[in-house]
């Protein structure tokens, strides 16, 4: 067997393994987001936050220490630390608040909008071109948007607002940890969890419900599914091109259609399919855009 095919079918194996773990960590997370919003009809968002932060963090710890613990005290730009930590934070709570009072394929949607809001603010924020045809996505996605919110209809509420809210602070979180490129991964998800863990400390006792043993489990396992879903999406960007694997998140939106479905009882309106569709649609055309131009400015250098 000669060391080109040898080479071909390593570097396939090694695409496939990627795209796997993409899809397996969508799929953690999809879990992640029924049993949220299955626990947020009894607890309030900043008691499942505590308990989701205190797991992750159980789950973090050893990462934090394998291969020499990083000084967590000396990171740079400390500023705009701060800002993604409350970011960060904000995006998580509006979420367990958003899935409690709408359909979880409704927030997913908004949610899937944040590629398009982070195109939109790259060139003033990061410096980063967006070509004609980007901008024309970015448009589109948009239009998507206010389908979904059916302005006009009666179902303009607040959750809906909310669930806006948690996305634009996830899209900026995004763009910010671009802007925190030299700071190592687990510094930046430990300080992310440390945040959530204050702010749900101090939301907490707001309406604190006494958990019973399996709803102790069930939101400890939170912390726990999610971090497992974040290595997951982690390892397959370091094992496949962006270009192959960061499509595959747009599964959540089926994910979160099927389970919604099966387990609330929830159908999709048809303005919200249709604009879910073009959200969809233009968040590709904003992703390929992106990987294009990024491999293209690989290739000069």
């Amino acid at each position: 067997m000669s060391v080109a095919l040898l080479t071909r079918r390593t570097v396939g194996s090694t695409i496939g393994l990627g795209i796997f773990m993409m899809f397996f960590g969508d799929f953690m997370f999809a879990v992640n987001d029924i049993m949220g919003k299955w626990l947020a009809d009894t607890y309030s968002a900043g008691q499942i936050v505590l308990v989701r932060s205190l797991a992750a963090l159980a789950i973090l710890a050893p990462l934090l220490l394998k291969g020499g613990a990083p000084n967590l005290f000396k990171v740079e730009k400390p500023r705009l630390q701060l800002s993604r930590v409350v970011l960060a934070t904000g995006e998580l709570v509006f979420f367990y608040v958003a899935v409690r009072f709408l359909p979880l394929a409704d927030v997913m949607t908004f949610y899937l909008a944040g590629p398009i809001y982070i195109a939109a603010m790259s060139p003033l924020l990061l410096g980063e071109r967006v070509s004609v045809r980007q901008w024309l996505a970015i448009a589109v996605g948009f239009v998507g948007v206010v389908l979904v919110l059916r302005p006009g209809s009666g179902s303009l509420s607040w959750p809906a607002l909310v669930s806006i809210g948690g996305s634009l602070c996830y899209a900026m979180m995004v763009v910010q940890s671009r802007q925190l490129r030299a700071t190592p991964d687990r510094v930046l998800v430990f300080w992310q969890t440390v945040g959530a863990l204050v702010v749900g400390a101090v939301l907490a006792p707001f309406g604190w419900v006494t958990p019973s043993p399996v709803d102790l489990a069930m939101l400890a396992a939170l912390g726990v599914i999610s971090m497992t879903a974040h290595l997951c999406i982690a390892r397959s960007l370091k094992l496949a091109p962006a270009a192959v694997v960061a499509p595959i998140q747009y599964t959540l939106l089926l994910w979160a259609i099927l389970f919604g479905w099966l387990v609330f009882g929830d159908r999709p309106h048809p303005s919200m399919l249709v604009g879910a569709a073009v959200i969809v649609v233009a968040g590709l055309t904003v992703v390929g855009g992106r990987n294009r131009h990024n491999g293209a400015r690989a290739d000069a250098d």
